[in-house]
């Protein structure tokens, strides 16, 4: 069993009161959401996906986008922040001598997070901006508890002077957008490419501690 399975699991054991015909349905939407987006997919797929009839969706939920919020908005509160944030702190909790091996160990443990959790990684990439409700609850239940643990980082490697003078939250916006940027395109959009991932993994870095001026 996957690790995302098992957290899956693990969220039906929390949830009180879901039928057997509940969790086939959620587990198919969590598949068919993952691979076509929600824009894409039909209740009547899920609904063939899940082995039940149509009409059983609509009595557990009232819109396709209910079975959406049904679905990510408990799991980014009880499994997916939790779980999220204790990953974090694996790297968070350590402490390296300089920023860009803490940047090398956060691509690698993104990376692992990622492979480990895709279905769901894609649903939240996909959904988060077109869906406030989801937006919020990873702003409230992710975002704004790494990003006081990543400041307090920033500002340490700033007093080493390693990392610039500029505002931290600047250098969290660059430095996640960079790591997610190369993970995104590594895992979600090209990764039928001929990757050499320690090479990539090594000119990311060299990037956010030089940029692209070839006289540093």
């Amino acid at each position: 069993m996957s690790e995302q399975d098992k957290m899956i699991d693990e969220w039906f054991n929390h949830e009180e009161g879901l039928t057997e015909k509940q969790k086939k349905i959620i587990a198919a939407a969590i598949e068919s959401f993952a691979e076509k987006g929600y824009a894409a997919t039909s209740t009547s797929e899920i609904a063939k996906k899940a082995g039940v009839a149509e009409g059983t969706i609509f009595r557990h939920y009232k819109t396709k986008k209910e079975l959406l919020l049904s679905i990510v908005a408990p799991m980014m509160a009880k499994l997916i922040a939790p779980f999220v944030i204790k990953d974090f702190n694996k790297v968070l909790n350590q402490d390296y001598e300089r920023f860009e091996d803490f940047v090398r160990a956060m691509i690698e443990n993104r990376t692992k997070f990622l492979i480990n959790n895709m279905q769901l990684f894609r649903i939240l990439i996909q959904e988060i901006p077109f869906q406030p409700e989801l937006k919020e609850q990873f702003k409230e239940h992710i975002a704004t508890k790494i990003f006081e643990r990543f400041q307090k980082i920033i500002e340490h490697y700033q007093a080493m002077g390693q990392i610039i003078d500029m505002p931290p939250y600047s250098v969290i916006r660059m430095t996640a957008s960079t790591i997610f940027g190369y993970v995104i395109a590594r895992y979600l959009l090209v990764p039928e490419a001929e990757w050499d991932d320690e090479a990539e993994i090594e000119r990311t870095v060299h990037f956010l501690m030089h940029g692209l001026s070839p006289n540093l």
